[in-house]
């Protein structure tokens, strides 16, 4: 597989053509080396690769020519310079937070960003040594800044928060965590990088789900980190040591000096992480991610479109007592949604019923078109009670700090005909 000189300027090409080129006599599509190893002739050539010497292939857990085609062709979409594919969105924000952060360290995150990333930052990190203070992403520069202390070594946030759909204000998060000298990671998953960018707004580390809309399908389930290549982990050198001082685990290699700020980060993260951890995607899982993001600049625009149309329909619905979605003028968030999505937010649309738990349950049973489904961000239209799925495992008060009240339905809608969407809806209201 060859990589040549991108030969578009438009976003649009590049989620077609981007991450793999062949040459002459290559497969046209991005082939599956479904394979574990690879054949070398001397242990010395092997031993180069072991040390991160020379570039090459020797175990799939670590890379593999598929993952690195798909990977490759998601820092382009986001505008980075590296990437790396994990098994789950999971895995992607796990390994992007710990890949900095260790026992005795201290991270500060929105606290609204879906529920299992809530937990992975509460609880099971906590269990690791380290400590999280959720902020409000409404929050002051002021109020951000208090919450920074010695030991903090990243902010985190989601663009779109799911499902609350909060508009993360990255430009204001990026700079108060620069100015403290951390890096912030910031999960685009409900945007993808059709609709947004963040490194282009300061941020310097994104994650996806690529479960979600790089996906489209429902077909396969995986994560996706990219290094957006922008912040200098050597002139914080005593924040990260992981990245600045020899790893005695990789023959005393110094990432941040090796593979500078462009390449250090995934280096270090597939070297370390993915080596002990193992949370690998497989090639087959990145062949359907790759499948999904050739058409996701079509799908992204269908489904954004769709979601204000039906946002605008509930708004208007006596039986509808709230809705919210980033683009619907009057929307707390719509003036952070005109400035980082202006060609559409996402797919998603949250509200709630008259009638609270019960109401919501029993409109989601009278409805016919849209599947109740433990998803978001498919082709297909799927409905979701979060607070009695996906947000289980949060107390009253941790579900309000993440804006999922007791009556929010999660409707995430496909790229079928708004029309029908809309008629679907409005049966099981009028039921």
């Amino acid at each position: 597989m060859s990589e040549v000189d991108q030969p578009w300027e438009s976003l649009d090409t590049a989620c077609v053509q981007a991450g793999y080129r062949p040459s002459g006599g290559d497969p046209r599509q991005i082939p599956i080396y479904q394979n574990t190893t690879w054949k070398y002739d001397s242990s010395e050539h092997m031993g180069r690769l072991f040390d991160l010497e020379e570039e090459g292939y020797f175990y799939s857990r670590l890379q593999n020519p598929t993952n690195d085609a798909v990977a490759a062709k998601i820092a382009t979409l986001e505008g980075g310079t590296a990437a790396m594919l994990t098994s789950s969105g999971q895995a992607a924000n796990f390994f992007a937070a710990f890949n900095i952060c260790g026992a005795g360290d201290h991270l500060i995150s929105s606290s609204s960003i879906y529920g299992g990333t809530f937990n992975l930052f509460a609880h099971t990190m906590r269990r690791m040594g380290v400590e999280c203070t959720f902020v409000d992403p409404a929050c002051s520069r002021e109020e951000l800044r208090a919450a920074f202390q010695p030991n903090t070594k990243l902010v985190f946030g989601e663009v779109i928060a799911n499902p609350a759909l909060r508009v993360l204000d990255i430009q204001k998060f990026a700079e108060v965590a620069h100015e403290n000298g951390v890096p912030l990671i910031v999960d685009n998953t409900f945007p993808t990088p059709v609709l947004c960018q963040p490194i282009e707004w300061g941020a310097d580390i994104v994650t996806h789900s690529t479960t979600k809309y790089m996906d489209g399908h429902a077909a396969t389930i995986g994560g996706a980190i990219v290094d957006g290549g922008t912040f200098d982990w050597r002139a914080h050198a005593d924040k990260f040591p992981g990245l600045c001082e020899p790893d005695e685990s990789y023959h005393g290699v110094v990432y941040a000096e090796r593979f500078g700020k462009e390449g250090a980060f995934i280096t270090k993260a597939t070297s370390q992480l993915m080596r002990d951890l193992g949370a690998v995607q497989s090639p087959q899982s990145a062949f359907l991610v790759n499948l999904g993001l050739e058409s996701l600049h079509l799908r992204m625009r269908r489904h954004a479109s769709n979601a204000l149309r039906v946002a605008e329909f509930l708004q208007q619905h006596p039986k509808v007592a709230w809705v919210k979605h980033p683009s619907l003028p009057g929307d707390a968030d719509y003036e952070l949604a005109c400035k980082y999505l202006p060609e559409g937010s996402c797919g998603v649309v949250s509200f709630g019923i008259k009638g609270g738990r019960e109401g919501a349950n029993d409109f989601m049973r009278r409805l016919k078109l849209a599947q109740i489904a433990t998803h978001v961000a498919d082709a297909r239209t799927c409905v979701l009670h979060p607070a009695n799925s996906t947000h289980r495992q949060m107390n009253d008060e941790e579900l309000v700090a993440a804006g999922v009240s007791p009556d929010l339905v999660r409707l995430s809608c496909g790229i079928e005909d708004s029309n029908d969407l809309i008629a679907d809806l409005s049966q099981a209201l009028e039921g």
